[in-house]
């Protein structure tokens, strides 16, 4: 028999518990899982708001900074451009935002959230307040500060090795 036998359609390349990657970096394999699950999870929550996640981050910006130039809100989110313009279409769609001209420089366009958007605030704060605690379940309050602590050592690793990272902002801030 050959070295190199060939793979069944039921039989896996490689055995091991954790793919190969894994296998190195469990803790990040595990970050990821979570990470893909939370976002599964805030869909949910945020369909009953009517709006697909990544559009409560933007609404939360605008929110909080008022009328922002489309290309800051485009670097601040860090998202394609073409995404970013497909969000604000929709909320814009919906009646949540509104898009004109910048006085200051017609050429580019200013992004504000209107005053119909204060009703979806009360609803991305009910999802985002459902998210943590069907996030949290089962935690003690103890265990929820020092994971809280524990992921914002995490962010700030990951933020050293990234350009413009928004923690670094928001840290700046405090």
């Amino acid at each position: 028999m050959s070295a190199h036998r060939s793979q069944g359609a039921d039989e896996p390349a490689c055995t091991e518990e954790l793919p190969s990657a894994a296998r190195c970096g469990p803790v990040s394999h595990t970050i990821s899982r979570v990470g893909r699950l939370h976002r599964i999870a805030a869909g949910k929550f945020l369909k009953a708001a009517g709006i697909y996640p990544g559009q409560e981050a933007v609404m939360m910006y605008l929110w909080d900074s008022g009328p922002v130039r489309q290309s800051e809100l485009i670097k601040v989110m860090d998202l394609d451009p073409s995404t970013v313009t497909k969000m604000l279409q929709r909320l814009e769609q919906t009646g949540h935002v509104r898009r004109s001209p910048d006085p200051a420089d017609r050429r580019a366009v200013l992004v504000e959230a209107t005053g119909a958007s204060c009703s979806l605030l009360t609803e991305v704060s009910a999802a985002w307040a459902d998210l943590e605690e069907h996030t949290l379940a089962g935690l003690d309050a103890h265990e929820r500060a020092e994971l809280a602590r524990l992921l914002g050592k995490v962010e700030a690793n990951l933020c050293k090795e990234t350009l413009g990272c928004p923690a670094e902002a928001r840290r700046g801030e405090v």
